[in-house]
């Protein structure tokens, strides 16, 4: 005898794990990669992205030499003028897929990490120990927005090794927020902050990002 058609009220037994895994699939989680001129945003997103990345890079001129100074990263030619993107999926324990943004990393496109923030679980903060003030500007955005963030500092080769303490001190950090090492150009170092982050990011729930309003736009 066929059994009865469920009724809507009628309890409906969980499917398994597995079967849950294969219906939803992975949650899919936005990130963040920010942090001064030339500290490994772009190199970060390449490194580990599993598709060919999209990359907005323009060569460096000799008209933004007043604004963008080359010091510590002389063989630096291009930047990011809006954005990096890349994608990663990772299955450890809970499949994810990663949807990475790379921020330009000058002060003066602010406005693009507001855009690029919203929807966003969380942001890695990279920072180079030569020349940490450029990474101040982004640590003050993410805490002023709510989003949760990590700091990765990017071992570039010849720089000093400072510890924690003092890293945490130069910036200002809160006790709560992770602060790690990475090597921007290896892929494992990368996913290691990925999912440091996204650690983080699950007991922090970010507040809702809202972008100013500037004088600019009321006087238009």
């Amino acid at each position: 005898m066929p059994s009865p058609t469920p009724k809507l009220a009628d309890p409906v037994a969980p499917a398994p794990a597995g079967d849950r895994a294969k219906q939803v699939g992975p949650a899919v989680l936005k990130i963040v990669f920010a942090g001064g001129f030339g500290v490994g945003k772009t190199t970060c997103v390449r490194s580990v992205s599993e598709i060919e990345p999209l990359a907005t890079e323009e060569y460096l001129t000799e008209a933004s030499t007043p604004t963008d100074s080359l010091q510590g990263v002389e063989a630096k030619d291009t930047t990011t003028v809006a954005f990096d993107f890349g994608r990663l999926t990772l299955d450890v324990p809970v499949p994810m897929e990663l949807f990475l943004f790379g921020t330009p990393g000058q002060d003066r496109f602010t406005d693009i990490w507001y855009d690029l923030s919203q929807g966003a679980v969380g942001a890695v903060v990279l920072a180079d120990t030569r020349r940490l003030e450029k990474s101040f500007t982004a640590v003050s955005f993410f805490e002023q927005v709510g989003l949760p963030f990590v700091v990765a500092v990017n071992q570039f080769d010849g720089s000093y090794r400072y510890p924690e303490a003092d890293i945490r001190q130069a910036l200002d950090l809160s006790p709560h927020i992770p602060v790690v090492t990475c090597d921007a150009r290896v892929a494992t170092s990368v996913a290691r902050v990925l999912l440091t982050l996204v650690d983080h990011a699950l007991s922090h729930t970010p507040t809702n990002l809202a972008h100013p309003t500037h004088a600019t736009l009321l006087d238009a």
